[in-house]
């Protein structure tokens, strides 16, 4: 069974380029698109994706906002933020408020679908730059956590890249490895670091210090 997914996104044009993009790929089925939060909230619930594609600068209700209130009503609903933000406070925000994943829309052609494969088994993909920052700020803001001691070479290799912003499927390609083999590996992380999404993975890997 195909993921459904929704977008919401205030532009018509690249709100018409984000569908024409989904539905060019048959692991996911493009249920609706809308150009507001508050469309959003009338709309998404009796559709019961499994995904949501969420800008941030929407008219009026904001982007983080509206997840917020979709997650205290589809608790499962998996949501990637696309947007033009790329501040500190925008990146946490989104992630505080329960989004799975972060992208800037310069990367949606080339990131979006296979982001949202991943956000569906349990990734957390990010722009590379979006990335380097969350790195930045737990290098200047946490502790070590020792956990990250437990982990194999090759399971620190496998969370290197993803503090990168790299899919899973780039993972396996540059690891010279099949899919399942890193999503194994992964599974192997959540248990040693006690987290459940590669989001705590990767912020409870920073914490180790430089």
């Amino acid at each position: 069974m195909r993921a459904g997914v929704v977008i919401v996104e205030d532009d018509r044009a690249v709100r018409e380029n984000l569908a024409a993009l989904i539905r060019t790929d048959e692991r996911v089925r493009l249920l609706g698109a809308f150009g507001s939060a508050e469309e959003a909230l009338r709309g998404i619930p009796a559709m019961q994706p499994h995904l949501a594609v969420m800008d941030i600068n929407l008219p009026k209700m904001n982007g983080i906002e509206c997840v917020v209130r979709l997650k205290a009503q589809l608790p499962r609903l998996l949501v990637l933020m696309l947007t033009v933000y790329e501040d500190d406070d925008s990146i946490f925000r989104a992630l505080k408020a329960g989004a799975n994943g972060y992208l800037v829309k310069r990367d949606a052609a080339e990131k979006l679908l296979d982001s949202l494969h991943d956000v569906q088994h349990g990734g957390a993909p990010m722009s590379a730059h979006i990335a380097r920052q969350v790195v930045q700020f737990f290098h200047r803001s946490e502790k070590p956590a020792v956990e990250s001691e437990q982990l194999s070479p090759r399971e620190h290799e496998i969370l290197d890249l993803l503090v990168k912003g790299l899919v899973l499927k780039e993972a396996a390609d540059q690891l010279g490895i099949g899919l399942e083999t890193v999503r194994t590996h992964v599974n192997h992380i959540y248990q040693k670091l006690h987290v459940r999404s590669r989001t705590e993975a990767v912020v409870k890997y920073l914490r180790r210090g430089p």
